[in-house]
């Protein structure tokens, strides 16, 4: 059990996050709404509670590491980076502007806080291991999340990252899978299958949990019980939806990369301002 005040505490996060994301979007006319919004509870859970950082000691080497292999929902990370101080919010005005700090993907070399340059589907898995193979190696405690998508698992580097991690018992990566059924071009099962996704993952000797990844106090029991478990490498598999918390934009593939017209904005704004006070 949680305390009610720490999972009320990431809920009105988590609407703050979506509005702040649909205005940088909205701002450019450019960006991914689907895919930031569907791991809003996810990244929240992480950044805000789970992770063992210090946004003013952003290299910090025995800092927890986070990957967004899916790096198209850079704004979902640089809100939060932001709201927690690795770098001033007023940057957030210039996310994909030419010699902004805040890339269209994440860059490590120009934002404080990105642990990796990611936004070629199928690489943070790989890397994510070998940072785990390196605190282990150079005995470290510090642990590592990677976050992909689910249409990232269609590329076969995935799975090789996979083998790797179980033939070196990688027990200091908790890979993420943010569950949502839908990518670029339609729904996962229309461009290909990943059921049954479990058996996939166990199969290549892997724990898997899985979680509603839009529910707080779940998701924060499933990365509480992936530290526990120390023999194989883990994964949660986050049932989540795209486009979650704007009822237009929710499983509709359309909202993968495209920003919102005027009007769509503000009826956006209004559906998140009414699940705030809700």
């Amino acid at each position: 059990m949680y305390d009610d005040q720490l999972v009320k505490r990431l809920e009105i996060k988590v609407t703050e996050t979506r509005s702040k994301i649909l205005e940088l979007i909205y701002n450019v006319q450019s960006g991914h709404c689907g895919g930031s919004f569907s791991a809003v509870e996810i990244v929240t859970c992480l950044f805000h509670h789970k992770m063992k950082i210090d946004p003013q000691n952003p290299e910090w080497e025995d800092r927890d590491r986070f990957i967004l292999s899916k790096g198209h929902a850079a704004p979902l990370l640089y809100v939060n980076l932001a709201d927690l101080g690795f770098f001033p919010k007023k940057e957030l005005a210039e996310f994909r502007q030419i010699g902004g700090i805040l890339q269209g993907h994440p860059d490590k070399n120009k934002t404080p806080g990105v642990d990796m340059t990611s936004g070629s589907l199928g690489m943070g898995l790989s890397i994510g291991i070998g940072l785990g193979l390196s605190a282990k190696l150079n005995k470290k405690n510090y642990k590592t999340y990677v976050l992909m998508g689910d249409g990232e698992l269609n590329e076969g580097q995935v799975w090789e990252a996979a083998m790797f991690a179980s033939k070196m018992k990688i027990n200091n990566v908790t890979a993420i899978v943010d569950y949502n059924g839908v990518q670029l071009d339609g729904s996962t099962n229309e461009i290909m299958p990943l059921s049954p996704l479990k058996e996939k993952w166990e199969s290549f000797g892997w724990r898997v949990i899985e979680v509603n990844g839009h529910d707080i106090a779940d998701t924060l029991a499933a990365l509480d019980r992936a530290e526990q478990i120390t023999d194989t490498p883990v994964v949660i598999i986050a049932d989540t939806i795209k486009g979650k918390g704007v009822s237009f934009m929710e499983d509709d593939h359309k909202w993968h990369g495209q920003a919102p017209c005027k009007e769509e904005y503000e009826r956006a704004i209004a559906e998140l301002e009414r699940a705030d006070i809700q």
